[in-house]
Order: C-alpha cells, then sequence, then structure tokens
C-alpha cells in the first residue's frame, strides 16, 4: 500500500478537493488555470444530490459556485473524466449549469460564464504532431476567432506531462506533478515544500485515514483498477485486430510465414488460423 492516496480514484479526488476543509487546495489549483479577471476569491460547492439527474454519474464531479476578486460570479464544473466517450460527457456535464441558469418568467438569457475542466488520467486518440499536454477550447468562428466567451474546456492530458522534478518552471507544474506523483512518494520532495503543498500531503496520508474512510478507499481503489484493466484489454484487443488484418494482408501478398512473425509480433499459430 502507498503512503499516498491515488487521486485518480473517486475516493482521492474527493479527498483533495472535493471537502470544505480543503478548499485552499482547490482555490490554488484552480487559479493556475483561470485567467486574471476570474481569480476565485470564494467559492462553494453545489451539492450535487440536488442536480437530479444522473448522480452516479456525478458523484466525482464538481459543481463549484465562484466569485473572483472583481466581485463577478462563475461556475466551475471540475471532474475525473471516465475513459469511454469522455469529449460527448464533458460537453453534455457543461450543459448542466447553463441549464440551471434559467430563470422563470421574464429574462434575458444573460448567462453566467461557465468553465469545464477535466483531468484525464489516459491520453486521448491524438495524432503524436498534435498532441498537447493542455487543451483549452473555445466556440471559434472559421477564422479562429473567439465567438462566444463564456463557455470555456480545459482538458488536462497527464500522461504527457513528462516533466522531472528539477523542470518545474511554475506553480502550475508542481501541481501537476503532485497530482501524477503522488501515489509513488514516500515523502514530500524538496521543491513541494510549500504550504499550500504539505498540507495537500496531509491530507492525502493514508495512515491518516479513519477505518471507514481507509475502506471506502480500498473499493475506489478497486473499481480505478478494474476500470483501467478494461480499458487496457479493448486497447490490446483493438491492437490484435490490426495485427492480424496486416498479417493477412501480408500473406496474400506472399511473405513467407517467418517474416509475418517478424513484422506483427504474432504466434505462427495464429498467422496459420487466417
Amino acid at each position: 500500500m502507498s503512503k499516498y492516496i491515488n487521486p485518480y480514484t473517486d475516493f482521492g479526488f474527493k479527498k483533495l478537493f472535493g471537502e470544505e476543509a480543503n478548499k485552499d487546495l482547490l482555490t490554488d489549483f484552480l487559479n493556475q488555470l483561470l485567467p486574471e479577471h476570474h481569480q476565485i476569491a470564494a467559492l462553494k460547492f453545489r451539492n450535487p444530490e440536488v442536480l437530479g439527474e444522473m448522480i452516479h454519474e456525478r458523484k466525482a464531479i464538481f459543481d463549484i459556485h465562484c466569485e473572483a476578486k472583481s466581485g463577478e460570479k462563475f461556475i466551475v464544473e471540475m471532474q475525473k473524466a471516465k475513459v469511454n466517450f469522455f469529449k460527448d460527457r464533458s460537453l453534455f456535464y457543461a450543459t448542466i449549469p447553463i441549464r440551471e441558469q434559467a430563470r422563470r418568467g421574464e429574462w434575458d438569457f444573460r448567462l453566467t460564464p461557465v468553465y469545464m475542466i477535466a483531468i484525464l488520467d489516459f491520453q486521448y486518440d491524438e495524432n503524436e504532431e498534435r498532441q498537447k499536454f493542455l487543451r483549452s477550447v473555445n466556440l471559434k468562428d472559421q477564422d479562429g476567432d473567439v465567438f462566444y466567451d463564456k463557455l470555456t474546456f480545459k482538458f488536462i492530458q497527464m500522461p504527457l506531462f513528462t516533466k522531472g522534478e528539477h523542470e518545474l518552471n511554475s506553480h502550475f507544474d508542481k501541481w501537476i506533478y503532485f497530482l501524477k506523483k503522488l501515489e509513488s512518494f514516500d515523502e514530500i520532495p524538496v521543491i513541494l515544500k510549500e504550504p499550500i503543498f504539505e498540507k495537500a500531503f496531509e491530507v492525502a496520508e493514508v495512515a491518516k485515514m479513519t477505518p471507514q474512510q481507509y475502506e471506502q478507499y480500498q473499493e475506489s481503489l478497486l473499481v480505478y483498477i478494474e476500470v483501467k484493466e478494461v480499458v487496457k484489454t479493448a486497447e490490446m484487443d483493438g491492437e490484435k485486430k490490426k495485427a492480424l488484418a496486416i498479417a493477412k494482408e501480408l500473406r496474400q501478398d506472399g511473405f513467407s510465414v517467418e517474416k509475418i512473425i517478424k513484422y506483427t509480433g504474432l504466434l505462427k499459430s495464429e498467422i496459420d488460423e487466417l
């Protein structure tokens, strides 16, 4: 068992960012992603139980109502996105805080800005040259000019963050490094010995959980591992199908079994069955 929690589990994600006592952690993290005019001065969680729809799907999604230092109100939907159809899910979930702003009677349809922030512990399918660790998305026109600036998506692809401890150049870098490496740490790295991270490490320490919390964490960790294995199996099945299709073409083109094995990595028995 690791000394610190896995922050990608539903339990770990909520422990760090979804508890009243840890609002300072969430505020500090979000302020690294939000523009200057929407730096958070105060925030409150909306109880997911009152959202009414798909509660079971939203247990690791936070509906955060924020007030900027300027006094402007805005909403952040923060999620630890699941693997399947995450773009569709993100778009769907972003519509919920938009629709909830509707008013009965006369209403001018003026909306509060909404940010959808997703922390992805996987790499979605993109050509390598187009991959981006942090992707910020707005509604734009055909010339790339922002058409609507009140809906912003920020997707963080954690596997694409490869900086080591001595390459961390910003406070945001430190947060991402903390989240990505948390479960593997045995002690607090020197570069993260700042009050905000020291508190985060204290919150994340497994030994400080109550027996009930520990049991909940174990269940959450098991679910996380099972989901990862399902995804891994699906990816392997997809790769195997591609390899078999290539092998079939190579065999039709007269390549020897030995060369097909070399090029595809398949077993002789698998090639003989084609």
